[in-house]
């Protein structure tokens, strides 16, 4: 499949989002064109600079010397042309250096990048994410010492939040920070599963670090913020002596080896706060609901590769007889089937995630509280349920080379080993799907998600869609008056609920996909959508009878 052609058409014909940014003050200067021109650079750069290092990276791994943590060869060269091609700086505000490029243009470059090398991405999704939290919640002078670098690459920010006991209930965290007078903080405390805690690619690394003032309140309202780097910065921007940030050890993982995951210890180590005192984790989750969102087409991208992959090896490979003769494994009916599943995925998936970053967007240039409703409605939809399929055309595609699968030649067993931790951090999935159900959809009695899918119906009245909407809409409805009741019974209902309305989500994005479509493009999408209504969405049906049964007991 050529990702890039169907990220043009989804930006042409199926969103038309050069008319929504001509519409907008915001995203004036961004035509059809010049997303075209970026995403084919985009696509060149994944191609020719990243993924001729991702298996040797995979390979070799990361390693911890007393200098710091090396990353595997050629990725210093990797991110210094990555830098050069202000990649970095895509997304970011214009006013300290940032491109101020649309969010559903810019997920459209990091998919290309993600398919190519998922390690190497995730050094510049956390500072990326790191510089957006900057941007949005430091003081002045915090954004013009750091800003800037962060967006040229010199610089990598990061996230620091889990401890040995605490990760998904950060209410536990025991990092302590102390006001030393003269608005710096000294930090002490331990991190780990730090993603990109250090790294030999730039000058300095950012932590952001949650962390507890002394006499703070207990659990979530007592956690602050704070910007701590690996290098002192001085008045002039220039870094002067090493901060006392040290790695205690990298960890050794199933996959993502040329990424290095970190425990990162704070001796004292200087810091500055971010926003409130006491308000760190609002300010975190500004970074965080970013992350997710990349994390989610980590998990797309992931499934794309396998799919490329198997549908290259299917077309090659001869097994077996069709017709009386000796046939490409293509050519195989249950190979179809395999194929096809993983197609209809990818192309469902990467429209949800564009759309999803398309109502970020609209959020900022129309000052839209509908449209960022609507966005954080689907960020969790878009971390779990776009990962948790990624994972499973992942492992589809392994199914598709047979043995050859499982051997380290063909590549597919590091997509499946890669993919499998974006299921599980930035906020495990069920964590996700519980978040959906309470935060999303509950505590407004689903009127966000009524009104979205009440968009969805006009733009895609098709009756057995319709009558599929209906269904979600009256169990929602059914479902939040019983959790009113029963408070404690969503955790376990809310994974069947979350991928109950992804499956309905790509149901509508196929249908789109559809009637944008024209001439041999039209018959070949309508055959991908037939194959969806009679293969996968069936899957609806039987999540919703689970989704009921799971509302009338608890576990």
């Amino acid at each position: 499949m050529s990702a890039l052609n169907e990220m043009q058409f989804l930006l042409r014909d199926v969103f038309q989002l050069e008319d929504s940014w001509q519409a907008s003050e915001r995203f004036a200067d961004y035509t059809a064109e010049l997303g075209d021109a970026i995403l084919s650079e985009a696509d060149k750069f994944a191609r020719e600079a990243l993924a001729p290092i991702n298996r040797s990276g995979d390979e070799e791994g990361c390693r911890l010397e007393a200098d710091g943590v090396h990353t595997p060869t050629g990725f210093v060269e990797a991110w210094a042309a990555f830098s050069a091609g202000g990649w970095p700086s895509m997304a970011g505000d214009p006013a300290w250096g940032g491109q101020g490029m649309p969010k559903a243009l810019s997920v459209m470059a990091d998919e290309l990048f993600y398919s190519a090398n998922s390690s190497f991405m995730l050094y510049s999704t956390l500072s990326v994410g790191a510089a957006l939290c900057i941007d949005a919640h430091g003081s002045e002078q915090l954004k013009e010492t750091y800003l800037p670098a962060l967006y040229e690459g010199r610089w990598a920010g990061v996230m620091d939040l889990t401890e040995p006991h605490a990760g998904s209930d950060l209410g536990l965290l025991r990092t302590k920070a102390q006001d030393l007078g003269n608005g710096e903080y000294a930090i002490e405390g331990n991190k780990m599963f730090i993603t990109g805690g250090d790294q030999d690619m730039t000058e300095n690394v950012i932590h952001l670090v949650l962390a507890r003032l002394e006499g703070a309140p207990a659990g979530y309202r007592g956690i602050s913020l704070f910007l701590v780097p690996k290098f002192h910065v001085n008045a002039d921007g220039s870094l002067g002596d090493k901060n006392a940030v040290t790695v205690g050890s990298i960890e050794h993982k199933m996959g993502i080896n040329a990424s290095a995951t970190c425990v990162v210890n704070f001796d004292g180590a200087k810091g500055y706060l971010v926003g409130e005192a006491n308000r760190g984790l609002q300010a975190m989750f500004t970074m965080m609901n970013y992350e997710r969102l990349s994390i989610g087409v980590q998990g797309l991208a992931s499934g794309v590769a396998s799919y490329d992959a198997a549908m290259n090896y299917a077309a090659e490979r001869k097994q077996g007889s069709v017709g009386g003769e000796l046939a490409a494994i293509n050519r195989h009916a249950d190979v179809k089937r395999m194929l096809l599943t993983m197609r209809v995925l990818a192309d469902a998936g990467r429209a949800l995630a564009v759309y999803a970053a398309h109502c970020l967007d609209s959020s900022k240039s129309e000052d839209s509280t509908e449209m960022a409703q609507r966005a954080a409605l689907l960020t969790p939809v878009v971390k779990a349920f776009l990962t948790d399929q990624g994972f499973e055309s992942c492992v589809i595609g392994q199914q598709v080379f047979g043995g050859h699968g499982y051997v380290r030649e063909w590549g597919q067993e590091q997509w499946v080993r890669d993919a499998r931790i974006a299921q599980i951090y930035e906020g495990t999935n069920g964590i996700q799907a519980q978040d959906l159900v309470k935060r999303k959809v509950c505590v407004d009695d689903a009127r966000a998600l009524k009104a979205m899918l009440n968009d969805f119906l006009k733009t895609t009245p098709d009756e057995p869609f319709t009558l599929a909407a209906q269904q979600f809409v009256a169990l929602s409805e059914e479902m939040v008056a019983i959790l009113a009741e029963h408070p404690g019974r969503e955790g376990a209902i809310s994974v069947d609920y979350l991928h109950a309305l992804g499956y309905l989500s790509y149901y509508h994005f196929l249908l789109r996909m559809v009637a944008a479509a024209q001439g041999d493009d039209l018959s070949e999408r309508q055959r991908r959508l037939a194959f969806f209504e009679m293969r996968i969405f069936p899957r609806f049906n039987a999540l919703l009878t689970s989704i009921k049964a799971g509302l009338t007991v608890d576990l």
